[in-house]
């Protein structure tokens, strides 16, 4: 994996963990119990953005070490997937 590689990795990564994140604990203005006019019941009341990019960039930085450490490491080699197709006896 080379320098390009791992930040397209981390970019791709950091985006999927980022819409995972999102909704966890969410509350919506109907449970907070002020409705803003012209908006609709469901919609988020005081997202926390500061406290839920900084879990996903956690998340991903831990999530990126594993599998760089996978590729660099020779773990998991292209001969290794290119055999998994056939059975071993």
């Amino acid at each position: 994996m080379n320098l390009t590689g791992g930040i397209v990795l981390f970019a791709s990564l950091w985006f999927l963990t980022l819409f995972v994140v999102m909704p966890i604990g969410q509350r919506s203005q109907a449970d907070a119990g002020a409705i803003l006019p012209g908006t609709h019941a469901g919609a988020p009341a005081g997202v926390p953005w500061r406290k839920k990019l900084f879990w996903t960039t956690g998340i991903t930085l831990v999530m990126w070490a594993v599998i760089a450490f996978v590729i660099l490491g020779d773990v998991i080699t292209r001969a290794d997937i290119s055999h998994l197709d056939q059975w071993v006896r």
